[in-house]
């Protein structure tokens, strides 16, 4: 009995060695990916940001691999690669260009290219590499197409699954059309070959591997990858206790079109047998304002959630579809978090995925109370801007701006950090400064801004810019009204605050959402949220 139960522990020991070295190989195609689209990409966003993220899947469309890029991204792109697939007949060489948020993306900005792989000469691919991108700018009302808009066409340019590039040439009237809807089209174009670039590299590098190891054991190896995935999601919601758990939290919104209220996000969760029931009906409905956000978010936000927990003594654990073999996810067609066209969007990829995130760990509190930490910062603390120069040369920013990680049982929150579906950098003084017509007058962590309790929350962010040419600019935070929350008596962090300053010295405070004008020497002094604290306070 001894031996057999030896030859079984070590045939599962070389299944798991096997499976490792194979998560490792795709996941490190989807890292050089990553490396060839920042060494390629003209916009400081994508370049020096980090704004983007890649991934591979297989012949079905199920993502195998992920870099370690941005969540947000990662767990929404296989609706990018279902809608391709659905409306594009691909052939060697192609790549489809979409950024429709009812069409498998997230919000306009974020641009995704889906290349098929075809390694065996088959009519159909063997696999697919996509990546997606946020730039800076993709036309709309306002410089950067992350302003307050009405309606989905007020954000920016529309882009459903278009074949770009035709058997390995740039279909070139439809990117002249791309451009001219685009401010700044030299730095789009040059981001958008990038992304085509970082794509080309799997390409040849899953080629050299099928030489190797032949297509149908990668395929093999995929599909088992997908499989181990399940199985750790299967024991993690076999952990859980019989029971259900609610959690609410939620947005605001200053927009009086859309009724000047907070917006509730809300979720149930309930553990059968061996399946995970998500909830999220009970989320309040779209609104004018553009914190609303597809489904696809919704599922995003669920991903990353689930690969916090699952398998957390696990060596490794292969980031993949199959996390969400045994979930069960219930949006209401019509809602906050799960919009119907053409309802706004640009805030609910970077706004709503963070609160969805806060709803779910809330939730999870009350199941395993002793994994879950207060909530983080809960707003990705957006500003973009744009304007001409002098000579009448057009440019355009992006960025997210760091704040507090919540406290957990066992530490005090990280401050000055991106937390949860985000994971860019910080864009270097030096870099910005050279680049366009602003001055960071100042940049620090915002002391004692973290919530107090047993461990205290990270402290969120100080930023000053002063800009030296006329801009339109864009403020899109959450937070501001409540901070975010502490947990098991611990505090609630500080709440975010942006305050305009102009060069006379006077100067008031702005919405969380907001467009503006802004002269030349007026400043933007922005403070984003510390995290929660967790525990009572001591003393």
């Amino acid at each position: 009995m001894a031996c057999r139960r030896d030859v079984a522990e070590s045939e599962r020991a070389k299944r798991t060695a096997r499976l490792e070295v194979f998560d490792q190989l795709f996941a490190s195609v989807a890292e050089e990916m990553g490396a060839a689209l920042a060494r390629a990409a003209s916009s400081a966003n994508i370049k020096e940001r980090r704004d983007f993220s890649c991934a591979l899947f297989d012949a079905n469309g199920r993502m195998i691999a992920q870099a370690a890029h941005i969540p947000i991204h990662l767990g929404s792109m296989p609706a990018c690669v279902a809608a391709a697939r659905a409306d594009v007949e691909f052939e060697p060489g192609d790549a489809v260009l979409l950024n429709d948020p009812y069409r498998g993306g997230t919000h306009l900005p974020d641009v995704t290219l889906v290349t098929p792989i075809f390694l065996t000469g088959r009519s159909r691919p063997d696999f697919y590499a996509a990546n997606r991108a946020h730039h800076a700018d993709v036309g709309g009302a306002h410089p950067g197409s992350m302003a307050p808009a009405h309606d989905l066409h007020g954000e920016g340019l529309v882009i459903p699954p278009t074949k770009w590039i035709s058997r390995g040439t740039p279909e070139r009237t439809l990117t002249r059309l791309l451009l001219a809807n685009m401010r700044v089209p030299k730095e789009r174009e040059g981001d958008l070959l990038a992304q085509w670039a970082a794509n080309r590299v799997a390409e040849r590098r899953l080629a050299e591997l099928s030489r190797e190891l032949s297509v149908r054991e990668l395929s093999r190896a995929a599909a088992d990858l997908l499989g181990w995935s399940a199985e750790l999601a299967r024991d993690f919601v076999r952990s859980l206790p019989r029971r259900r758990a609610r959690f609410s939290d939620v947005l605001e919104v200053e927009d009086h079109a859309a009724g000047g209220r907070d917006v509730r996000i809300a979720v149930e969760l309930a553990r059968r047998g061996e399946r995970l029931s998500i909830d999220f009906r009970a989320s309040g409905p779209q609104v004018s304002a553009p914190i609303n956000t597809p489904r696809a978010v919704a599922v995003s936000a669920v991903f990353y959630v689930l690969r916090l927990f699952v398998g957390e003594r696990t060596v490794a654990v292969p980031t993949n579809e199959g996390l969400l073999a045994p979930v069960e996810i219930t949006t209401r067609p019509g809602s906050v978090v799960d919009a119907r066209y053409p309802a706004p969007v640009a805030a609910g990829n970077v706004e709503t995925s963070q609160r969805l995130v806060d709803v779910l760990l809330g939730a999870f509190s009350e199941l395993c109370p002793e994994r879950v930490p207060a909530a983080s910062a809960g707003t990705m603390s957006n500003l973009s801007f744009g304007g001409s120069r002098p000579n009448g040369e057009r440019f355009t920013y992006y960025e997210t701006i760091a704040g507090g990680a919540g406290a957990s049982q066992a530490n005090d929150g990280a401050s000055g950090v991106h937390t949860h579906m985000t994971n860019t950098r910080n864009t270097p003084v030096e870099a910005f400064e050279l680049a366009f017509p602003a001055r960071v007058v100042s940049y620090a962590l915002r002391r004692e801004s973290g919530g107090a309790g047993a461990r205290r929350g990270g402290d969120g962010l100080s930023k000053r810019v002063r800009f030296l040419s006329p801009v339109h600019a864009a403020w899109i935070a959450d937070r501001a009204r409540r901070g975010p929350w502490g947990l098991r008596g611990g505090r609630a962090g500080a709440p975010s605050r942006a305050q305009r300053h102009s060069a006379a010295g006077n100067g008031h405070e702005l919405p969380s959402k907001v467009a503006l004008t802004l002269a030349a020497g007026d400043e933007l002094d922005l403070r984003t949220p510390g995290g929660g604290g967790f525990g009572k306070p001591r003393g």
